[in-house]
């Protein structure tokens, strides 16, 4: 039996959905695509003889299945960041009430510890050890001899966002050099937040809480691209939050979005205001803002946190306070990471980068121990300060330095010519205020960028609020640039709890995940199939003759567009017919791509992303029509995206999310 075959259908697509279709179409299908340019599967296939189906149109119902939902006690949020996580929950039955995890053991002066930091120790064996504080100070607490044994690691989670080509075998670097499987790494991490959280749970309830009595909901940036998500879900398979069979019991939530359902139920005392009293889009200083959102209104949230910043923009529908996304989640890597990395090219200036890579490898407890001092410091900028601010360098590391360079830490900085960084009595570096928001400028000038660029687009030029979230909206400095940039179109506002805001609405997520009613897909997505060849219109490499007839191979059939508004649980339907009455195997391979003009799978960036194999051996005693329908829907609006074939007169289905990890 052929492994693949063309299977074929007919497209009367409403203008709504955008898509150029001519009338027949064949849908071919190869397992071993190549995954840079997809050679032609249909060329290699025997059959042809096909006739069109029913018109393929979309239905607006949601899907059966996604009524079904299953009963959680509690709702447990994990906020995995890039430089601190955290988890929150609710009681299905209480959801007013929103409990943050318990305060963490350790912490550092000048940072509140309600979240503890994203890093994790293994042992030489490579066996968890320890997460967040205990796992730095055990780690600084070790011999540096034996600590470059262990291993530890810190801000990973930006690798899945910079890494083009993720897979389950992407590989993370300790501190010590060493690699590790980023999967297992995302995967321990997330074990450890569950065990915490189904410990505090017991304590709470006096007796043994179930993870099957749990509904989670892990937070990933907007912006991150369907593999990255994919990851995440994987990793929380494997640390036993939920499984493949009971994926329900998982929802990824975007951290925007999160933040945006939150802000939402803000009330006036929750909230600064950075405005002042001035009278914004028709708003006065005044009005309430979360008992006070009137149909329609429209608001920007900035969730910048430590490695990312997203943007979204959503739009309120009364009564129920649902949410309409207005523009696709946009943003970049300007989280507050760029700042540290601003501090390391300064100490490379000064001391030198081999110095500073050499000082990384040889004493990386140390060198930690001085970026937790940079913390603490770099919280401590304001736009109005005028004292120094000293930041202590580790004993190790002045005493390393002149076994590497034969001179002092202080005769460095004389001959560094960086005269706004001094060398204090005290062992200090000690940075004059200027130095210090100089850091910060070129993160901050990134995001002032981005917003400017968003508040271009039509959709956009109506926001009445900007709310400045996440883990970065604390610094004074971010907030008076947006303020300086944006107060004039709209009013700025900060949730008190700003490093808590996304915690929070992730878990009112988990209570209520169609919430979100509208969103725009990131992507585009479609099938690849055989057209017939106009001539003059289709390429003529993409010329195939089948007994007579003429092909255009490699068609791209558009499902939904990128950037085009979906409904919650929107399925879109397509009807096809295998390419001979008795084929027994369909395969049809599902391709995606960024951008919108994508005419063949062998377009650049064109990506494989699904496959669904619809076997229909052991039905031959169903009567079966001559021309058999096989009818393929897609899921779009939810974070994931689900894709089925049924063969209609058997109602043998087959289904499939979407992989982006595996292709």
């Amino acid at each position: 039996m052929m492994e693949s075959a063309g299977v074929y259908g007919f497209c009367g697509c409403k203008a709504r959905n955008k898509l150029k279709c001519d009338s027949r179409r064949e849908i071919t299908a190869s397992e071993t695509a190549p995954s840079s340019a997809y050679s032609s599967p249909a060329r290699s296939l025997g059959e042809t003889g096909i006739t069109p189906l029913s018109p393929s149109h979309i239905v607006n119902d949601t899907d059966p299945n996604v009524s079904e939902q299953q009963t959680f006690l509690v709702v447990v949020a994990v906020d995995f960041g890039t430089t601190s996580s955290g988890y929150a929950y609710s009681f299905t039955k209480e959801p007013e009430c929103i409990h943050v995890m318990r305060r963490w053991e350790g912490g550092d002066p000048g940072v509140s510890n309600q979240k503890t930091p994203t890093t994790i120790l293994l042992t030489p064996e490579r066996k968890f050890h320890s997460f967040g504080y205990a796992a730095r100070d055990f780690y600084h607490d070790l011999d540096p001899n034996e600590a470059k044994q262990w291993l530890y690691l810190e801000k990973f989670k930006m690798k899945l966002h910079t890494t083009g080509d993720l897979t389950m075998d992407t590989d993370l670097m300790a501190a010590n050099g060493k690699k590790v499987k980023a999967l297992d790494i995302f995967a321990y991490a997330l074990q450890y937040f569950k065990e915490q959280a189904l410990k505090e749970l017991s304590d709470q309830a006096g007796s043994e809480f179930e993870n099957s009595d749990v509904r989670w909901v892990i937070t990933v940036p907007a912006i991150w691209k369907q593999p990255a998500k994919q990851f995440m879900r994987q990793a929380a398979y494997q640390a036993g939050l939920a499984s493949p069979e009971n994926s329900e019991q998982l929802i990824i939530a975007l951290e925007p979005e999160a933040a945006s359902i939150y802000c939402r139920k803000l009330r006036l005392h929750q909230m600064i205001d950075l405005s002042g009293k001035a009278t914004v889009n028709g708003y006065s200083g005044s009005d309430t803002v979360g008992a006070g959102f009137a149909q329609g209104d429209k608001y920007v949230v900035v969730d910048s946190g430590g490695g990312t910043v997203d943007l979204t923009v959503h739009q309120i529908r009364l009564p129920e306070g649902h949410l309409k996304e207005l523009y696709k989640a946009t943003g970049g890597p300007y989280g507050s990471l760029g700042v540290d990395y601003e501090f390391e090219k300064l100490l490379c200036k000064i001391f030198g980068e081999d110095f500073i890579e050499q000082f990384k490898i040889k004493r990386p407890a140390a060198w930690v121990d001085l970026m937790i001092a940079f913390e603490s410091r770099k919280r401590a900028a304001a736009p109005d300060r005028t004292n120094p601010l000293n930041i202590t360098l580790p004993f190790s590391f002045i005493d390393y330095y002149k076994k590497f360079r034969g001179h002092s830490v202080e005769h460095a900085l004389r001959k560094s010519n960086v005269d706004f960084v001094k060398w204090s009595s005290q062992g200090m570096l000690r940075m004059s205020p200027d130095a210090m928001n100089a850091l910060f400028k070129p993160t901050i000038d990134s995001i002032i960028e981005h917003l400017r660029d968003l508040f271009q687009k039509p959709e956009v030029s109506t926001v009445k609020f900007l709310f400045l979230v996440g883990g970065f909206a604390e610094a004074p400095l971010l907030q008076q640039a947006v303020q300086a940039a944006f107060g004039d179109k709209c009013r700025i506002i900060i949730p008190q709890d700003v490093g808590l805001t996304i915690l929070k609405g992730a878990v009112l997520f988990g209570l209520d995940p169609a919430v979100i009613k509208v969103r725009r897909s990131p992507l585009t997505y479609g099938v690849g199939v055989l057209n017939r060849y106009v001539e003059g219109k289709h390429p003529a490499e993409k010329l195939l003759v089948k007994d007579g007839t003429r092909w255009c191979t490699d068609v791209f059939d558009k499902f939904i567009s990128a950037d085009q508004s979906v409904a919650l649980g929107e399925l879109v339907k397509r009807s096809y017919t295998p390419a001979k009455p008795s084929q027994l195997v369909i395969v049809i391979n599902i391709y995606s791509a960024e951008h919108d003009d994508v005419s063949f799978i062998t377009d650049p960036g064109v990506k494989k992303c699904g496959t669904l194999r619809l076997d229909l051996t052991g039905t031959g005693g169903t009567a079966v029509p001559a021309r058999r329908e096989i009818q393929t829907l897609m899921q779009f609006g939810d974070t994931e995206i689900k894709a089925t074939a049924i063969d209609i007169a058997t109602s043998k289905s087959v289904k499939v999310g979407i992989d982006f990890l595996n292709y």
